[in-house]
């Protein structure tokens, strides 16, 4: 069993994060975010929820004791909160595992696609991770959908994207595998999306990545 923390905690992708955890795995799991009162508890034998804002040291810090793993799922002012995250992870002397989500682009690396300067937030917050010393992945996913398959490709940073898209379900497939395999993706910058050729799709209890 391990303890994982996840911050933005009622987002699309936190809330379905937080869905696969508690249906895939034993895990414990730590919510944070603002104004919780939007958010029940889903379980209250193994989620505890955190009423805080990611710049609020302290309560970051509080929430991070004892964490095996820190999942960062955040919109906005980005590389301001990853530098909240690395200073509190360090002070809570914690876990060092950190999956970080940013999106795809973020290095030039979706062909046909003009760089935009709205990306410059995530591409500046993963530079940041980049420069700790911390286990970290940063996941890069392409346009998420509803769609209920778990099938996705991974590319590495500096490769293009070939899928303008993915679904919620596969991120967070992929984001419970990474919390859960020790060792796995570590200090990568990976990105994700849905195959366009030949799809294949991954059941949810499947320990081998796609690839």
């Amino acid at each position: 069993m391990i303890n994982v923390l996840i911050i933005g905690a009622n987002g699309q992708l936190g809330r379905n994060t937080t869905r696969a955890f508690l249906s895939d795995t034993d895990a414990m799991v730590t919510l944070y975010l603002r104004r919780a009162g939007r958010l029940p508890n889903p379980d209250s034998a193994r989620v505890r929820i955190f009423d805080a804002d990611v710049l609020d040291r302290p309560m970051l810090e509080s929430a991070m004791r004892g964490q095996d793993a820190v999942c960062v799922t955040l919109e906005g002012d980005m590389k301001r909160y990853a530098e909240e995250v690395v200073a509190a992870m360090h002070a809570a002397a914690t876990s060092k595992r950190l999956i970080f989500v940013t999106t795809m682009g973020i290095y030039g690396d979706v062909p046909r696609q003009t760089y935009r300067e709205e990306l410059d937030p995530y591409r500046d917050a993963a530079a940041v991770i980049e420069a700790s010393d911390l286990d970290y992945t940063i996941l890069r996913p392409a346009r998420f959908t509803s769609a209920p398959e778990v099938s996705y490709e991974l590319t590495q940073k500096g490769e293009p994207f070939e899928g303008r898209e993915v679904s919620l379900n596969s991120v967070s497939n992929l984001i419970v595998k990474l919390a859960t395999t020790p060792g796995i993706h570590s200090r990568k910058s990976i990105g994700i999306y849905r195959p366009l050729s030949s799809e294949r799709t991954f059941p949810r209890d499947q320990d081998t990545l796609a690839r």
